[in-house]
């Protein structure tokens, strides 16, 4: 038997304890004595009292919890409140079997890609800096060691322990691959998990879908390594907007509010209208 803890049943209380103990005790008297009426009787309103001490218990709970809600515990009670809706399973036109199911998201997600012809001897870039073992470290130390892994099933958390037991491992395997400039396909495998969006009105088509990909870790280490260094460039060209905030160290989201709180603030006090337009690109 599981004890419970207040983690469990925060609602619990020593009333509810002793309710319990009084109703297995009464159900236990009244299965031995089975043709005995008082016994009977005597069993289901223990389970009455019983159940219902439970189901006022949770109510008082639930007010209590409702009113010393804060901004941070407001949206646990929304999700306690609206509870968790059946995840949906797509039902396609033309697409009745898991292959056909297969084929007809995966057309929809990644439309026609071509695969495109690599030299079959691979030179060397000229100018290309050595991989250095603190670039591995940084990249390493951007990874959440819970994120979900792709088809190597190898979380972050065993390259990081790698790196740090043998911090040449991971550099002699991707040094290569900088160098030449290459990206292999093995590296490009992903798990592909499709999520129903939520109050659609109809799931018989793919974009009442997305899709989240999950890609290998080791592919992650090498893309974080030249999302830096392709930053720092553009950074050094000036290839880059003064207001780019995304993708960017040191920069988020609460910069580019900030941003955009001085120009209203500075359009306005000049006695100006001001309007601003969101566009959300589709990837």
């Amino acid at each position: 038997m599981k004890r419970v803890t207040f983690r469990s049943k925060p609602w619990w209380s020593d009333l509810l304890s002793q309710l319990r103990k009084a109703y297995n005790s009464a159900l236990r008297s009244s299965k031995v004595e089975r043709f005995d009426a008082a016994l009977l009787a005597s069993a289901r309103a223990a389970r009455t009292a019983y159940f219902k001490a439970i189901k006022k218990a949770k109510r008082d709970h639930w007010s209590v919890f409702l009113a010393t809600a804060t901004p941070q515990t407001v949206w646990t009670a929304k999700k306690f409140a609206v509870g968790r809706p059946p995840p949906r399973f797509p039902e396609l036109l033309g697409a009745t079997t898991p292959p056909e199911l297969n084929r007809a998201l995966l057309d929809h997600f990644f439309p026609g890609d071509p695969i495109g012809s690599f030299n079959s001897v691979l030179l060397p870039f000229r100018d290309c800096p050595a991989l250095a073992a603190d670039e591995i470290g940084r990249a390493l130390a951007r990874s959440s060691p819970s994120s979900a892994p792709g088809p190597d099933m190898t979380p972050n958390s065993v390259w990081k322990r790698i790196h740090r037991v043998a911090p040449h491992m991971i550099q002699e395997l991707l040094a290569p691959l900088v160098a030449h400039g290459f990206h292999p396909s093995a590296l490009k495998t992903a798990d592909g998990i499709v999520l129903d969006k939520p109050g659609k009105p109809s799931y018989d088509s793919p974009s009442s879908f997305h899709v989240i990909v999950l890609l290998q870790t080791f592919s992650k280490i090498l893309e974080r390594i030249m999302n830096s260094r392709l930053s720092c460039v553009a950074h050094v060209a000036g290839l880059l907007n003064p207001h780019q905030c995304g993708s960017l160290a040191g920069l988020s989201t609460s910069d580019a509010t900030t941003t955009l709180t001085h120009e209203v603030r500075t359009l306005q006090m000049a006695g100006k209208k001001v309007s601003t337009l969101f566009l959300d690109i589709k990837g």
